[in-house]
């Protein structure tokens, strides 16, 4: 396997290659924050509690997202079988109570304030992720968004960048934008009328702050946490800043480097827009054992899903990568 400086240097030296962030990326700054246990132990599912929990133990897993695939799955099996709509009713809502409940998780357990990061890890990572040119996350916390915007730290000249730019430049404007929040964020919001982000307030309020602030009030942060391709791919045809970031992901060119992503099928709407996109080279990071169960997994995965004629699929050790060092 591929170190990631030797990924480098299998691209031509006047390219600047593209990345796409996962859970990895956040993983590797704090896996005790940014892991499902960690979110079930905070998650509250009011009224119906015990019997989601249920869920959670005797199918012996952390993950909301494969909870979720269950519940959809059983309201078409009882749809099918005629189950009383009472029933029916009940799971969609619980569909609902989990959604909401890791939404909020998620804003609970987040760092409250940018400083939770050091100055070394702001700098190690700005390095990191300054050699790309197109940044792609599906992560909805704000490491990213801080490290980018971070000010008088190096590198020289480094532009900020928070993913959100003007309205209309979603509607087919030109944009120098080159963040992407795929997925959504905590910063970002629909305010029922609009696609809005979060920011510092002259009060100081901080993002987190506001962002409880708009729980309290029913608003929740813009996530895309359905738990097929299909229905992610469906809530971002239908959300004017979620669709522009999904579109630029099908304008990339030449590398791109997918950093810290398990190469699951749910999110197969992505890899399939890069396999329509002009990227000639995918380079996929891999945690640990290249030969463990899920690492096998994801290596078939990446190159089922990516790989095509003009399009090569090759792969690099994650810990080589000096992302938070």
């Amino acid at each position: 396997m591929l170190t990631f400086q030797e990924a480098l240097g299998n691209i031509d030296q006047e390219e600047t290659p593209s990345l796409l962030l996962a859970n990895g990326f956040s993983q590797a700054w704090n896996a005790k924050i940014f892991n499902y246990a960690n979110l079930l132990e905070a998650a509250d599912f009011g009224q119906r509690d015990a019997i989601i929990r249920s869920l959670f133990t005797n199918l012996n897993t952390y993950d909301f997202e494969a909870i979720m695939r269950q519940l959809v799955a059983a309201e078409t099996v009882c749809e099918a079988y005629g189950v009383e709509r009472e029933t029916i009713n009940q799971i969609k809502e619980d569909q609902e109570h989990l959604k909401q409940a890791l939404i909020t998780a998620i804003s609970n357990t987040h760092p409250h304030l940018p400083h939770e990061v050091t100055d070394e890890q702001y700098s190690s990572v700005r390095k990191f992720i300054s050699g790309f040119n197109q940044i792609f996350t599906v992560n909805y916390d704000l490491l990213l968004y801080w490290s980018r915007n971070k000010n008088d730290l190096p590198p020289e000249n480094y532009r900020t960048d928070d993913g959100f730019r003007a309205q209309r430049r979603w509607e087919g404007h030109s944009t120098n934008q080159e963040v992407h929040f795929l997925h959504g964020g905590l910063h970002i919001y629909d305010s029922g009328s609009s696609i809005k982000k979060h920011a510092f307030t002259e009060a100081g309020e901080t993002i987190i702050e506001q962002v409880r602030e708009n729980l309290e009030q029913g608003k929740f942060p813009l996530f895309v946490s359905e738990p097929s391709h299909e229905g992610k791919l469906k809530k971002i045809e239908h959300n004017p800043y979620l669709n522009y970031c999904f579109q630029e992901l099908r304008n990339l060119k030449g590398a791109l480097f997918i950093y810290g992503h398990s190469m699951d099928e749910n999110d197969r709407h992505i890899f399939a827009q890069i396999k329509r996109s002009q990227i000639s080279k995918v380079f996929v990071s891999i945690y640990g054992d290249e030969n463990s169960e899920s690492n096998t997994r994801a290596r078939a995965n990446a190159r089922a899903y990516l790989q095509r004629p003009g399009l090569d699929v090759d792969f690099f050790d994650a810990a080589t990568a000096p992302v938070w060092a």
